[in-house]
């Protein structure tokens, strides 16, 4: 099975480098140019964060689908974190015991690093349980949501953050039912 996993476009927030978790943000005026100008393969199946920011990306992408919207894709909820940058932050003693835990602490008041990767997985587990064997299966999410899966089944096994991508662009990968091997970055 092919899988495109794509990050979602960007949004005010994102420009101004804002923990954007549950906020349900719209694309910016430069997030939907930048993504008018990607040129990605045809798939079958188009599967999608229910946030406005994977719905408006999706349908620039691919228009004119039906769309498997899935609630437990959506980015990690951040807590006391939500909506500002690490600037606002960097005189908050939570966000700085947070940092010197390299990310693993829960956001205060929001979610466990851990639950929100096993969250996504489950969510991309029960997804392409569904599809054709033989289907192109886009994802459409969140940075955060590609990082889980791709730690979870990418081959050569890499860390978390070594699978950050950039609004608007992701992997293509080949599934076999256990692992995910990246055949192309978009």
């Amino acid at each position: 099975m092919k899988i495109l996993l794509i990050r979602h476009g960007l949004t005010a927030g994102n420009l101004e480098k804002r923990y954007i978790g549950r906020t349900d943000e719209p694309l910016c005026s430069e997030g939907i140019a930048q993504l008018k100008t990607l040129k990605l393969q045809s798939c079958e199946k188009v599967v999608c964060s229910p946030m406005k920011r994977c719905i408006q990306t999706a349908e620039i992408l691919f228009p004119n689908m039906e769309y498997q919207f899935i609630k437990d894709l959506r980015e990690c909820d951040f807590g006391d974190f939500e909506g500002k940058n690490y600037k606002k932050l960097s005189y908050d003693v939570n966000y700085q015991r947070w940092i010197d835990s390299g990310g693993t602490l829960p956001f205060p008041n929001g979610e466990a690093p851990d639950d929100f990767r096993r969250r996504c997985v489950k969510a991309f587990e029960a997804a392409v349980e569904k599809c054709d064997k033989s289907a192109s299966v886009a994802f459409v999410v969140h940075g955060g949501a590609i990082m889980s899966i791709l730690e979870k089944y990418a081959v050569p096994h890499r860390d978390y953050y070594d699978f950050q991508c950039k609004n608007g662009h992701g992997y293509v990968c080949d599934w076999d039912g256990n692992s995910l091997i990246i055949t192309e970055k978009i």
